[in-house]
């Protein structure tokens, strides 16, 4: 996984982590810091960091995998692009009465997006 998989992990499950995990994850895939900063930081050795952080990612991994955050906010943010696209061409209905109900299932759609 990327840095960016790993922050949306550490976004959705880092209130399940110890300080330590979640600091430690925060210096390296938020601050992008190097293992020997971060053990700098933290007190610890190079060995340290790197062994937190692989039984932490293996941890935000084992969650994903079992409740789905990331992959179900994922399928939601596509559903309402979806809807929201279906929204702006019933926009351009002729029939009167399809642009306001669209307006309205976009309003509600941004809603959820946001």
């Amino acid at each position: 996984m990327d840095a960016l998989e790993m922050s949306l992990l550490l976004d959705y499950y880092g209130g399940m982590l110890t300080e330590k995990q979640r600091d430690c994850f925060d210096m390296r895939y938020n601050q992008d810091l190097s293992l020997g900063e971060i053990g700098e930081a933290l007190g610890v050795s190079r060995q340290a960091v790197c062994d937190n952080l692989a039984r932490t990612e293996a941890l935000l991994r084992r969650m994903e995998a079992n409740i789905g955050c990331v992959k179900r906010d994922r399928l939601t943010r596509r559903a309402v692009q979806e809807i929201l696209d279906i929204a702006s061409v019933l926009e351009a209905s002729s029939d009167p009465a399809v642009p306001a109900q669209a307006r309205r299932i976009a309003a509600a759609a941004q809603l959820l997006k946001e």
